[in-house]
């Protein structure tokens, strides 16, 4: 073998460190049989539903924690679900980033409002806030109701209150809601899928 100078002190220099490794303890063989824990393993995992559009595609969520009275768990893992009739384990690019989504500082998640005339948002309770709602519609529905067109058939609208609906929700509850709109007069409805 033909050898100039600078690959002989290549060779060495590599000789020596990888002498070197094993003489402190390093062995590659030990560490190349080293098995890695599965980091799934000791998570549960919990089914849900996408919640970016109509399409509802299956989720799997892995959640860390051993559900003691005061330990809260984590979402560590996002994946589709492969057992869903719709997506069977795909997902889209929006629902392959719902992890992102969730661990978001900036999601919400309790109620607030901006009362008129100021620019900070309040926190505020969920009955208080279910209840004002209920308040501002009941108000709303008895000042626009429409019983009668101009030709005096009977038409029950409310034309002043539109109604979103979820897009990732089941049938029933979908079907539930129309129910609720249209039966209280509204005609502006619509679903999250579409926007």
């Amino acid at each position: 073998m033909d050898m100039n100078r600078r690959q002989f002190f290549r060779v060495s220099g590599a000789g020596l460190v990888g002498s070197s490794l094993v003489a402190l303890g390093f062995s590659p063989t030990a560490a190349l049989a080293e098995t890695r824990n599965f980091k799934l393993a000791r998570t549960t995992e919990t089914r849900s539903t996408c919640p970016y559009c109509s399409v509802s595609c299956g989720l799997v969520m892995y959640t860390l924690g051993d559900k003691a009275k005061n330990v809260k768990s984590t979402i560590i893992h996002v994946e589709g679900d492969p057992d869903h009739p719709v997506n069977r384990g795909t997902l889209c690019p929006k629902g392959a980033g719902v992890m992102d989504m969730i661990q978001s500082p900036d999601r919400t998640k309790v109620p607030q409002v901006r009362e008129a005339g100021t620019n900070e948002w309040k926190r505020i309770g969920w009955d208080e806030a279910l209840t004002r709602i209920a308040k501002l519609m009941k108000a709303d529905r008895d000042a626009n109701f429409i019983k009668t067109n101009a030709a005096g058939v009977t038409v029950n609208r409310w034309n002043t209150t539109g109604f979103l609906m979820s897009s990732a929700a089941s049938n029933e509850s979908g079907y539930l809601s129309v129910k609720v709109a249209r039966g209280l007069g509204m005609v502006a409805l619509d679903t999250q899928a579409r926007i």
